[in-house]
C-alpha cells in the first residue's frame, strides 16, 4: 500500500498573493468547496491579520468546507496568532501556521535579530498558537538559504514547544533539487524527535525548479507537499499541485500517493484560471491547452496507434476527455483520417487523398484546422461534378483604388474569362462571373461569417439569388472572402436548372 503525502493546498492565500489575482470572499467559498472535492488535505484560507476580507474568508470558509483541514497563516507575533485562532473558531480542523525567517539575509537584514532570538520567537510563537489549537504548523521562511546545522536547532526547538508540522521552504526559489533534497534527509537523520512532525515542503519557482525541488524533498522524507492550482503563486509561482499528483501517480515505484482526485484536476485548473483571470500558459504541464496535443505527423501516427507512445498519462485521469490531434501543415494522413471518422466521415483512399491534397493548401494558409474547415474541404471534394467552376480569379483593390476582378470559368468542360470592374472586390468577381454566364441573376442575401476568431481562420459565405422568381442558396468557405464570396455565386449559380 502506497505511502501517504498530505497535499496543503495555499492557492486561496500564497496563490492569491499574484498581483490581479485577489478573490472576493465568495468566490474563495466557490474555490475552497472544490478543493474539498478535489481531495485536498488543507486549505491555506488567509492571513487573517492581513486585512478584514482575509479575515472574513478564513471564517466563512470554515462554515463551508467539512473535512479538510482550514489553515490560516501568521507571523511569529501574538497578536497575529489571536487574529488567527479567532478566524478559525468555526473551523472543524483548524490549523495555525506561524512561523520566522531563519536565513541570514532575513535574520540581519529583515528581522535586524540574531540567532538566538530567532530560535527564542519561534519556540514562543508555537507554544502560544498550541494555546488555541492542536495542530501548529511552524514556517523557517527562506530555510532554502539557511545553514543546514542552524535549522536543524530551529526545528528542533519548535517541535519541542509543539509543532505538529514544520515546514521548511524554499521562499527564494534557489536550491537546486539534490540541495533541497539534501537539506530534508539531514533533518530527518539530525534532529531530535522528527517523527513527531510532519515535513512539509513549500517551493517557489524563480529559477524553474519548484516542483523537482519538492519531489526531491518527498524522496527524502517529507509527506506534506504545500502547492497551489496551475502553480500560481508569488514572483514566478509555487509547486503545481497537478504536477506532484500525477508525477506520484506516473512512478507508482516511489510508493508514495495523495488523496487527490485526479480525475478533478482539470475542472479545478479551470476555475481557478477564469476566477483569477489567470491565463494557463498553453505548454504547462498536465493542465495546459498543449499537454495532451500532438501536432507532428509521426507523433500523431503514434500515438493514434498506441496512446503511451507518445502519453505517460491517460488524458482521462486528469479529467481530459481525450488527446488533441491538431490537425497542422506537420500532420499526416493518419491524423486526417482520424479527425475525419471522428467527424463521421469515411472516405476512400482517392478521395482521401484528395482531401489531404487540400488540407495540405489550406493548412500552408493557417496556423490550425478547425473541424469546421476539415467539414469544408470533405465537402468541397464530394461535390458532384458541377458544370460552373471557378479556375481562376485575381482582384486588384485597395484605397483610391477602382476595385477590378478577372475570373476563368470552366462551363461544361469549356473555358470562358473576362473581367470587370465594381463597388468593392466581390462586386467586381460576381460582375465578371455574370459577365460569363449571361444569366439575369439578382444577388438578393449576402452574408459573411468568420468561422473562429482570427484573421488566418477561415470565412464563410451565405448567398440568397434570384433567378425566374425562383430563389436559389450558394455557400462557400474560404481564407480568401473574395474567393468564398465567389464560390458561394457559383454554387448558386449551379443549382440552377440547366435550359433544355
Amino acid at each position: 500500500m502506497a505511502e501517504r503525502l498530505y497535499i496543503f493546498d495555499t492557492t486561496l492565500r500564497d496563490g492569491e498573493q499574484v498581483p490581479g489575482c485577489q478573490l472576493n470572499t465568495v468566490e474563495k467559498i466557490e474555490v475552497a468547496k472544490q478543493l474539498e472535492q478535489l481531495g485536498v488535505d488543507i486549505i491555506e484560507a488567509g492571513f487573517p491579520i492581513s486585512s478584514p476580507g482575509d479575515f472574513n474568508s478564513v471564517v466563512e470558509i470554515s462554515k463551508a468546507v467539512t473535512w479538510p483541514t482550514i489553515c490560516a497563516l501568521t507571523r511569529a507575533v501574538e497578536k497575529d496568532i489571536d487574529v488567527a485562532a479567532d478566524a478559525l473558531k468555526y473551523a472543524k480542523k483548524g490549523r495555525i501556521h506561524t512561523g520566522i525567517g531563519t536565513s541570514p539575509y532575513h535574520i540581519k537584514y529583515k528581522l535586524n535579530s540574531n540567532k538566538e532570538k530567532i530560535i527564542e520567537r519561534a519556540k514562543n510563537a508555537v507554544a502560544y498558537a498550541r494555546k488555541f489549537v492542536e495542530d501548529v504548523e511552524f514556517y523557517a521562511e527562506d530555510a532554502g538559504r539557511t545553514d543546514n546545522e542552524y535549522l536543524a536547532k530551529v526545528i528542533e526547538a519548535v517541535i519541542a514547544a509543539g509543532a505538529t508540522v514544520v515546514n521548511i521552504p524554499d521562499t527564494t526559489g534557489y536550491c537546486l533539487p539534490e540541495e533541497y533534497g539534501a537539506k530534508i534527509k539531514f533533518l530527518k537523520e539530525n534532529v531530535k524527535d522528527i517523527d513527531k512532525a510532519i515535513i512539509s515542503t513549500h517551493c517557489h519557482n524563480d529559477l524553474g525548479m519548484a516542483t523537482a525541488n519538492t519531489i526531491a524533498g518527498i524522496l527524502n522524507g517529507a509527506r506534506q507537499a504545500e502547492v497551489t492550482i496551475n502553480g500560481i503563486g508569488e514572483r514566478a509561482g509555487n509547486t503545481s499541485l497537478e504536477e506532484v499528483t500525477m508525477i506520484l501517480r506516473s512512478h507508482k515505484e516511489v510508493g508514495i500517493d495523495t488523496n487527490i482526485n485526479s480525475q478533478n484536476i482539470y475542472q479545478m485548473s479551470r476555475q481557478v484560471s477564469t476566477l483569477m483571470n489567470m491565463p494557463v500558459q498553453p505548454n504547462k504541464a498536465i493542465v495546459g491547452r498543449n499537454a495532451f496535443a500532438h501536432s507532428s505527423g509521426i507523433h500523431q501516427d503514434g500515438v493514434l496507434k498506441h496512446r503511451e507512445n507518445y502519453e505517460i498519462i491517460d488524458p482521462k485521469d486528469v479529467g481530459i476527455n481525450e488527446s488533441s490531434i491538431v490537425l497542422t501543415a506537420r500532420s499526416g494522413r493518419a491524423a486526417l483520417k482520424h479527425r475525419l471518422g471522428v467527424l463521421g466521415f469515411e472516405l476512400e483512399k482517392e478521395k482521401l487523398d484528395e482531401v489531404y491534397e487540400e488540407f495540405l493548401k489550406l493548412a500552408d494558409k493557417k496556423k490550425d484546422i478547425k473541424d469546421e474547415d476539415i467539414a469544408l474541404l470533405v465537402g468541397d471534394v464530394k461535390k458532384e461534378d458541377r458544370r460552373i467552376n471557378l479556375e481562376y480569379l485575381q482582384v486588384v483593390t485597395g484605397k483610391g483604388l477602382e476595385s477590378m476582378a478577372s475570373v476563368r470559368l470552366s462551363i461544361a468542360g469549356e473555358t470562358f474569362e473576362s473581367s470587370s470592374t465594381g463597388n468593392g472586390p466581390v462586386d467586381a468577381a460576381i460582375k465578371a462571373i455574370k459577365q460569363i454566364i449571361k444569366r439575369t441573376v439578382v444577388l438578393e442575401e449576402f452574408l459573411i461569417q468568420a468561422i473562429t476568431r482570427g484573421s488566418d481562420d477561415v470565412g464563410k459565405v451565405h448567398m440568397q439569388v434570384i433567378h425566374e422568381e425562383r430563389i436559389y442558396y450558394g455557400f462557400g468557405a474560404n481564407t480568401d472572402i473574395v474567393t468564398a464570396s465567389a464560390e458561394a455565386f457559383i454554387d448558386a449559380l449551379n443549382k440552377i436548372p440547366t435550359k433544355q
